[in-house]
């Protein structure tokens, strides 16, 4: 059963299907180029994923076959950023929903078919895993326009794809194609366009069926081992959520499973 989340602009959607929460980057005659109220949009879905318990994975892709996503819509830069105050706030909006993903307490995977360029491929960098069809190409062509590049984006590439193949990508401006990707780390998987969607969902499945605590345990510390900044890091925190795994009934679940055979029926409890 798939249910649908009602959101303030339909350039995004978003649905459940089985564990899963769907985002929808829904502007193919543009690429998919999201404006401000389509980040909006994605911030709502977030929200509502995370506070539901049936979601235990979060996909994020594109409509129309073409791009994942292609970065900012150009053609809202004069409402959105046309002076220095937008454009603050602009960028401090994306701050934030960046690092939402990025931080999000369940997993995430990044479903590309076609172009993942600029904002875009920081927005797939904040994923868990990315995926892509073998026609996508990607680029960050920040260089070709003379746009200013955070930090926090730059860090993110670096993480995915070490730095000296990150200065790479940044310095040429060049695009690379799905097998380049892979090899670098950017991707972790490339199939052809039509098993693209059955093997996002075969992975989704496959992480849902494990125990949720686990799941959310191991993701918060992974964020943790990332954080720039070690005085930062939350431990106490990592060692309470380990501890909570051993303590809960799906510990039990799990054992009992696995001595009987079978299949564990996970509850997140």
């Amino acid at each position: 059963m798939t249910t649908s989340l009602k959101l303030p602009t339909d350039k995004i959607q978003a649905h459940i299907d089985s564990a899963s929460g769907h985002i929808i980057f829904n502007n193919p005659e543009r690429y998919n180029a999201v404006s401000l109220e389509m980040w909006d949009a994605v911030e709502n879905a977030l929200n509502a994923f995370a506070t539901n318990d049936a979601v235990r994975v979060v996909i994020l892709s594109g409509a129309g076959g073409k791009a994942f996503v292609s970065g900012a819509d150009i053609s809202k830069f004069a409402k959105e950023r046309g002076s220095k105050e937008a454009t603050q706030h602009y960028n401090a909006r994306l701050k934030v929903i960046y690092e939402a993903i990025e931080n999000y307490a369940k997993p995430t995977i990044a479903m590309i078919d076609g172009h993942c360029l600029g904002g875009g491929l920081n927005l797939a960098a904040c994923t868990d895993f990315r995926i892509a069809s073998s026609k996508s190409r990607f680029a960050m062509p920040a260089a070709k326009l003379a746009l200013g590049y955070p930090y926090d984006a730059i860090r993110r590439l670096i993480n995915a794809v070490g730095a000296a193949s990150a200065k790479q990508l940044m310095f040429t401006a060049k695009s690379i194609d799905a097998d380049t990707a892979l090899r670098l780390g950017l991707v972790q998987e490339v199939v052809t366009e039509d098993a693209l969607a059955d093997r996002v969902t075969d992975l989704a499945n496959t992480i849902s069926a494990n125990a949720p605590l686990t799941i959310k345990a191991m993701k918060f510390i992974a964020t943790q081992v990332l954080q720039p900044d070690p005085g930062e890091r939350d431990l106490a925190r990592c060692e309470q959520m380990v501890a909570d795994c051993f303590s809960s009934d799906d510990y039990i679940e799990g054992r009992k499973a696995f001595m009987e055979k079978r299949k564990p029926d996970f509850k997140g409890v």
